[in-house]
């Protein structure tokens, strides 16, 4: 998927992205389909004995052993102890994980339905965010790969 285009022009001044939804908890999370390897479904990570709270566990991942990131963890929800769907997105530090509650289908949306965060979002999840996506009975809360990546994580909380 990561070859995949995901900027698509509609008209000269409206910008069309593609993002995978996710859900965790309530809130409906998306992210651009271009930061994503694989969606890998019902999967049970490995605890990692004094790791940091964002970390959600280890997996084996076509030969590796892959780092996961816990939304919920990252939250501040209480974590599932059931199955969770990961995606593996690639950023500048290498391939992660994310787990989520559950994935949900691939949402075009407009620049132009693209609201800012709000001034009141703590510093660490304004970090975390990068604005929502109005959409016809919800919003969209964009997540910023980039910063989801687990070196990213444990040098901000260092």
């Amino acid at each position: 998927m990561s070859g995949a285009m995901a900027i698509q022009t509609q008209k000269s001044s409206d910008v069309l992205l593609e993002m995978c939804s996710v859900r965790v908890g309530q809130t409906l999370f998306g992210i651009p389909i271009t930061h994503i390897v694989e969606i890998v479904g019902g999967v049970h990570p490995q605890a990692v004995p004094l790791a940091p709270e964002f970390v959600g566990g280890l997996i084996h991942y076509r030969g590796d052993v892959l780092t996961t990131v816990s939304m919920r963890q990252l939250l501040g929800l209480i974590v599932c102890t059931g199955p969770q769907d990961i995606l593996v997105l690639e950023s500048s530090g290498g391939c992660f994980g994310l787990l989520v509650d559950s994935v949900g289908e691939v949402l075009t949306v407009s620049q132009a339905d693209h609201e800012p965060n709000p001034s009141i979002l703590d510093e660490r999840r304004r970090a975390l965010f990068a604005g929502a996506y109005k959409l016809k009975e919800s919003l969209l809360v964009m997540l910023n790969p980039e910063r989801l990546d687990p070196l990213h994580l444990g040098a901000s909380a260092a």
